[in-house]
C-alpha cells in the first residue's frame, strides 16, 4: 500500500503565504471564540446560577435606552435567533427579570424590558462576570495594546 503525499496549492498570485505568528493567530481564533464563553458560562453557572446567556440579555437591556430592546435587536446584540431569544426571554420573565410589552410604533413587534428584580439580578452577577472575563481572556493579554487589539478584531468583524 502506498501513501500519497498532498502537493501543496500554489498561492494565489500576490498572495503572501503565513509567517508562523499569523498562523499560530488563525488558528487560535476558533478555538477562542469557542473556549471563552464556555469558560465564562461554567463559572456563571457554577457560582451565580445565571447561565451566560441570561446574563448577556440582562446586561444589553440595562444598557439600552429606557432599559427596552425590541426583541429583535435583542437577539442581534446576543448573537442568537429571534426563536432562541424568545425562549430566554420567556424564561427570565418567568423568574420576574423581563417583562415583555408590545411596541408602541409597531402593534405587531415586542419589547423586553429589564425590570428592577433583573437590574439587581446583573448586579449581583456582575462581580463573578468580570472575574471570569478577567481570568479567561485579559489576564493572558497583559502587557498587548489593548486598544490596538480592540480596534483590529472590531475591522475583522465588520
Amino acid at each position: 500500500m502506498s501513501t500519497v503525499t498532498p502537493q501543496p496549492t500554489p498561492t494565489p498570485e500576490g498572495v503572501k503565504p503565513l509567517n508562523q505568528d499569523e498562523e499560530a493567530v488563525v488558528r487560535s481564533l476558533p478555538r477562542l471564540i469557542y473556549a471563552m464563553p464556555r469558560a465564562i458560562d461554567a463559572d456563571m453557572v457554577r457560582e451565580q446560577r445565571l447561565p451566560l446567556i441570561d446574563y448577556l440579555v440582562l446586561m444589553h437591556l440595562s444598557e439600552a435606552p429606557d432599559r427596552h430592546l425590541r426583541m429583535s435587536e435583542l437577539a442581534t446584540a446576543c448573537e442568537m435567533s429571534l426563536s432562541g431569544m424568545s425562549r430566554v426571554v420567556q424564561k427570565l420573565e418567568s423568574q420576574g427579570f423581563v417583562q415583555r410589552v408590545r411596541c408602541e410604533q409597531d402593534a405587531r413587534g415586542w419589547n423586553a424590558v429589564l425590570t428592577d428584580a433583573g437590574f439587581a439580578r446583573l448586579s449581583e452577577a456582575w462581580p463573578t462576570h468580570l472575574a471570569a472575563v478577567r481570568r479567561h481572556l485579559l489576564d493572558h493579554l497583559a502587557g498587548l495594546d489593548l486598544k490596538t487589539l480592540a480596534a483590529a478584531l472590531q475591522n475583522v468583524a465588520t
